[in-house]
């Protein structure tokens, strides 16, 4: 099971950047390509994301699986396309910064189709992630 990990330090308090993470529905504001619907506050919340351009892309239903604001949040995937783990996690770096890290431990499909693939669909990945967490930073740093 593969795992992508990818880290912003942020110069805001740890809870300012957990508040702007578990706003679920303004993620697309900084995630991209991604829509998020749902209000999960605890253990069993459940959230759908949908990841694609118009109506080319895929929705990844989750149920949190793990809770502990503002440091960490852990959610199963669900749906036919992504399935395995994921979460964010937030750690002070001093009074007024942060570290936020976003990681995937993502199931392959279709065996080794599935692990070639991964391939080129993992550095993609990863670069879409770390492009993201750029855009959450220059949120919650006023750039």
């Amino acid at each position: 099971m593969p795992e992508l990990r990818v880290h912003a330090d942020v110069a805001v308090p740890a809870e300012r950047a957990w508040a702007a993470i578990a706003d679920w529905e303004s993620q697309g504001a900084w995630m991209i390509a991604t829509r998020v619907s749902g209000a999960a506050e605890a253990v069993g919340g459940r959230l759908e994301g949908w990841t694609g351009l118009g109506p080319i892309g895929f929705l990844d239903t989750m149920t949190v699986t793990e809770w502990d604001p503002p440091h960490r949040c852990v959610v199963l995937h669900t749906g036919r396309v992504v399935r395995g783990t994921g979460g964010f996690e937030v750690a002070p770096n001093g009074e007024n910064r942060c570290r936020i890290t976003w990681w995937e431990r993502v199931d392959l499909p279709l065996g080794a189709v599935g692990r070639a693939g991964w391939l080129v669909a993992g550095p993609l990945t990863r670069l879409f992630f770390a492009a993201s967490l750029r855009r959450l930073k220059k949120i919650l740093e006023g750039a």
